[in-house]
């Protein structure tokens, strides 16, 4: 038998402030369609926003459903527009933004599993590492260099 660690690197900003000016415009734009997300259910809005290679930015929010199943995350929002819209561009960052009606999000939100498998895919596809950045409604922002630091062990192709 053999352990074996797995360690994640991650940069912690106090605030927005503290972004370089491309990444606050981009994390702004997550912000403003977070206001747009639909969901009335769980009071929970997020929004994200994709730079991609092209320039272009490609935004998603939440879209809630009665059948919670059938409901979609603003990460996969956005990263499945951007992969039908833009097939061939790269995804070079994506900024996210979680707030909640029901209690204060001032703490970074990350990615959920199901959002973080998704991602994935798109990094291992394009063989580059997609800069992550994250954070709850105010406070702390977190940048993960690459989608492996926040799922180190991705199911992949590979195990097909």
């Amino acid at each position: 038998m053999k352990e074996v660690k797995i360690e994640s690197m991650f940069t912690v900003y106090e605030d927005l402030s503290e972004l370089p000016d491309d990444i606050q415009q981009l994390m702004q734009s997550a912000i403003q369609t977070r206001e747009k997300a639909y969901a009335p259910y769980s009071k929970f809005k997020v929004g994200a926003a994709i730079l991609l290679d092209n320039k272009e930015v490609i935004i998603g929010s939440n879209q809630e459903n009665a059948s919670y199943p059938s409901g979609l995350c603003a990460e996969r929002t956005a990263i499945y527009y951007a992969g039908a819209k833009h097939p061939a561009s790269k995804i070079l960052k994506m900024a996210i933004t979680a707030s909640s009606q029901n209690q204060i999000t001032d703490s970074p939100i990350p990615p959920c599993g199901a959002c973080r498998q998704a991602i994935s895919e798109y990094e291992i596809k394009q063989e580059q590492p997609i800069e992550i950045y994250f954070m709850g409604a105010t406070g702390k922002v977190i940048k993960s260099n690459s989608l492996s630091n926040l799922l180190p062990l991705a199911f992949d192709r590979g195990f097909l």
